[in-house]
């Protein structure tokens, strides 16, 4: 039952013949989960928090960095070195109290997936990685939870539901994830903030349809919108029994620029203990070099494009750490770094990168 001050504050959705009282009721009786709080996190969190979901689960392990400011706009400057799920937990309970907000301030992985997705009557995607969209289509389907998927490059986004009443699912349009040298390079992804509410906001009107039963979802259809023209195309496609049999979660570690081996991450003390302990310990920033006028930490400069052919001009040392504006691309260069080099040099690269200085 509705109280009558949420009869008041949800009036605007009220009057709509399609929503109603019976639907406002349903959205108070829902539970989300909002897996990443990031760029696409932000909006969807904070509509479906105005529109009356009753509980709203945020997972999230990630700190509020500068980088995500010209994006993430329920993030301020004073909010940088804070939980992103935290924050964003104290903007929607002041926005609207009738939200329960739970967080999870944990990574989405293996252990926890089935477990959360259970609780939940619609899971939105707000990650952007291929290991989490994988997992988290996997898990949709063992829990049989629907999916609002969303993705942004540049100017360019997709969005859509999946796993809908046992309908097609992100396997079905991808059914596997993309070769390394098919996916992006780290240092060459970029996005457009404004895009990045617009995915957003449309992956809460999708979730508000769901939980309402009102319009056609998305289901079965991935729709493309480019912001340099603004022009929107839909692109059927159908279920695909072959890659919709998942009874157990599988294996994820395939994401090249966000899944980060902690074997190889050291921390910033780390890096200073090893250059005051050894004169055999190699510093490299794998950055662009408008990045690198910013601010540095000294050692060599070789972006992470140009790596693999400038590789050879490496001194040979004990210990290399590479280092870049956020850890990815760093990582990144581990990878090319191995798969050139054969020798027995010790690879690290900076956790967090120059973000957490």
């Amino acid at each position: 039952m509705l109280t009558k001050e949420e009869y008041k504050r949800y009036d605007r959705h009220i009057r709509l013949k399609e929503i109603g009282v019976e639907g406002q009721e349903k959205l108070k009786n829902s539970t989300v989960l909002i897996i990443g709080a990031g760029g696409l996190g932000c909006p969807v969190s904070q509509y479906l928090a105005a529109a009356g979901i009753g509980h709203i689960i945020l997972v999230d392990h990630d700190m509020v960095s500068v980088s995500n400011l010209q994006r993430q706009i329920m993030f301020t400057t004073n909010d940088i070195g804070k939980p992103k799920a935290e924050v964003i937990k104290e903007r929607l309970s002041a926005m609207n109290p009738h939200c329960k907000v739970t967080t999870v301030l944990q990574q989405f992985n293996k252990e926890n997936a089935l477990e959360l997705i259970e609780k939940a009557d619609v899971v939105v995607d707000g990650t952007d990685n291929f290991s989490s969209r994988y997992l988290i289509n996997d898990a949709c389907i063992i829990q049989n939870k629907p999916l609002v998927s969303a993705s942004i490059q540049g100017f360019d986004g997709q969005l859509s539901v999946f796993n809908y009443n046992n309908g097609p699912t992100y396997r079905c349009i991808f059914p596997n994830p993309p070769s390394q040298e098919e996916a992006p390079n780290c240092n060459e992804i970029g996005v457009v903030g404004a895009m990045v509410g617009i995915l957003g906001t449309m992956q809460a009107t999708e979730v508000i349809k769901l939980i309402t039963g009102v319009g056609k979802l998305l289901s079965g259809q991935l729709l493309l919108i480019s912001g340099m023209d603004m022009s929107f195309q839909t692109l059927k496609f159908k279920k695909n029994p072959k890659v919709t049999n998942i009874s157990t979660l599988g294996d994820y570690n395939f994401d090249f620029c966000a899944t980060p081996d902690n074997n190889v991450e050291i921390s910033i003390y780390q890096v200073e203990e090893m250059l005051a302990d050894t004169s055999q310990t190699l510093l490299v920033d794998v950055r662009e070099e408008y990045e690198r006028d910013i601010d540095d930490i000294g050692g060599i400069h070789i972006p992470l494009a140009e790596l693999e052919e400038r590789i050879d001009k490496l001194p040979d040392h004990e210990n290399i750490i590479f280092y870049c504006q956020s850890g990815k691309r760093s990582r990144a260069a581990i990878d090319v770094y191995q798969s050139v080099k054969q020798n027995n040099a010790k690879v690290y690269s900076l956790k967090g990168g120059m973000e957490v200085l």
